[in-house]
């Protein structure tokens, strides 16, 4: 029988595993950013990023105490654009903005 484990503590695992990921699923939180509990979900998304690299690694790269970053991070964090920076900075990873599809015509 396999062991269960929680969703979030696999998807750290995975992000340690292969940090390239991130950018993806980085990618696929922001896409649906405005969908309902989207916000939430990105912020999830960011929170486990974090964790695979050291919480603690992540706030000092961005300049921030570690509390801040979970605080931040949390369901209801509401981040600044400054700490959303820093934060994905400090993660090795950069904001990107594209055109929706449906306002290409």
């Amino acid at each position: 029988m396999k062991a269960t484990r929680p969703h979030d503590e696999a998807m750290v695992e995975l992000l340690r595993e292969d940090p390239a990921f991130a950018d993806e699923y980085l990618a696929a939180a922001l896409e649906e950013a405005d969908e309902p509990g989207g916000r939430q979900a990105l912020l999830r998304a960011l929170r486990h990023v974090a964790q695979a690299q050291g919480m603690e690694a992540v706030a000092e790269r961005a300049g921030l105490r570690r509390e801040s970053l979970y605080r931040a991070l949390s369901p209801k964090g509401n981040p600044t654009l400054e700490t959303l920076l820093a934060v994905l900075s400090a993660a090795g990873l950069r904001l990107a903005v594209a055109r929706r599809e449906e306002h290409l015509a």
